[in-house]
């Protein structure tokens, strides 16, 4: 199954392609089905995460207790049409939900393993000083649910994932997030906010491929993904699948980017605009790099960054590694909707 998506105005296409000798010439093909199981019927409609749906600003001046009800969940989904996985996920998302809490806050944090699930699991918050950011004491059998508290002491924005031994496979298949930590005096006010996470997805199956696709462990010691996806599905998030991140010209929108690996860095980058600030590695009390083109993420970090359009149009979010774009699904789109601006951009000057 063929698929094209637009990258920088050029078509780029994407699916199961091969290349074969025939004597002297290679021979480009698209591969016929292999092996896949038939596509599962689904657990759930939508595993991409709602990249608006988080708590909004701190207001607050003073400390308080943050409570955060976490469950892990097993569940089929479509990767893209007509190709089904097992997600593992934080309260049946990719990314988990995101944590909001301020320097000073006691975070009240409990994690239930759902009984359906086969595997244990836990999590590790690098935002936590503490035996494996937590994961110590958060492993959760099927059934089982575990509490802890602790306090965030230093501010940023920071990712946690499930560390159990085969954490890689797990941090694979969705399950990882991002806390924020907000400073003390708060965040400077932006019109709009948005989170997304990118993490690879290694499978037995080739991208494209119409079936059910099951891990792949030799693929992921290769690191050699099959997916590479924004909020765990192919072009989720824009025009194009589900359009949750929209803005007007003139306003500015700040996105918090959480990169959950397991192998992989991201070079974020977005198409037909630049990062007005970034904060790498979500270090928000440092000072922001400006008017940055291409920022990179690494696995198991996250970055900050704000932007804005003075013209209408889609911005694509793309890690600029573009293969991963064109041919493994990494992509999510603001739709930036307003009056045109000649002076600024004119298409028939």
């Amino acid at each position: 199954m063929l698929q094209t998506v637009g990258v920088g105005g050029t078509l780029a296409v994407a699916g199961c392609l091969t290349t074969e000798r025939v004597g002297n010439v290679t021979v480009k093909s698209v591969a016929a089905p292999g092996s896949l199981n038939p596509a599962l019927a689904v657990d759930i409609d939508r595993i991409a995460a709602d990249p608006t749906d988080i708590p909004g600003p701190i207001t607050r001046t003073t400390p308080d207790t943050v409570v955060v009800e976490l469950e892990t969940r097993e569940l089929v989904a479509e990767i893209e049409p007509g190709v089904t996985f097992t997600y593992m996920t934080f309260n049946s998302q990719i990314p988990g939900p995101l944590i909001r809490t301020r320097v000073g806050d006691t975070v009240d944090l409990t994690i239930t393993n759902h009984p359906e699930n086969t595997m244990p699991h836990n999590i590790d918050l690098h935002a936590v000083r503490g035996p494996g950011g937590g994961a110590e004491d958060t492993l959760v059998m099927p059934g089982e649910t575990k509490r802890i508290t602790f306090k965030v002491t230093y501010p940023g924005l920071f990712v946690y994932h499930c560390a159990v031994p085969n954490l890689d496979y797990h941090i694979s298949a969705g399950m990882f997030g991002a806390i924020l930590v907000e400073p003390e005096e708060g965040l400077p006010a932006v019109d709009h906010e948005f989170y997304l996470g990118q993490h690879e997805l290694y499978t037995n199956g080739k991208t494209g491929e119409e079936g059910h696709h099951d891990f792949d462990f030799e693929a992921m010691a290769r690191e050699d993904p099959t997916y590479v996806l924004i909020n765990g599905e192919k072009y989720a998030i824009g025009p194009q699948g589900y359009n949750d991140m929209q803005m007007n010209t003139g306003e500015t929108a700040r996105v918090y980017f959480a990169v959950g690996g397991p192998n992989l860095f991201s070079s974020f980058h977005p198409i037909g605009s630049v990062w007005d600030e970034v904060y790498p590695q979500g270090a928000i009390l440092s000072d922001p790099h400006r008017y940055v083109q291409t920022t990179p993420v690494l696995p198991g970090s996250a970055v900050i960054a704000t932007l804005s359009s003075p013209v209408p149009l889609p911005i694509k979010l793309v890690d600029h590694a573009l293969s991963r774009v064109a041919r493994k699904g990494c992509l999510a789109v603001i739709d930036v909707q307003g009056e045109p601006d000649p002076e600024v951009y004119n298409p028939t000057p």
